[in-house]
């Protein structure tokens, strides 16, 4: 069974590295959030007086 030569490893090692990049470029930039059209919430203030 003959060996790989170090050139051959590193060819293949360079193939997956970018197919790797190029998969997870892909994913992320595939991605597309939900744009949050309106925003009705308001916030209650409770006024406190404290009487020390």
């Amino acid at each position: 069974m003959p060996q790989m030569s170090p050139t051959m490893w590193f060819s293949l090692f360079i193939l997956f590295s970018i197919t790797m990049i190029v998969f997870n470029q892909m994913n992320f930039f595939s991605y597309k959030p939900n744009m949050i059209k309106s925003i009705k919430k308001t916030i209650k203030k409770k006024n406190m007086n404290w009487k020390w």
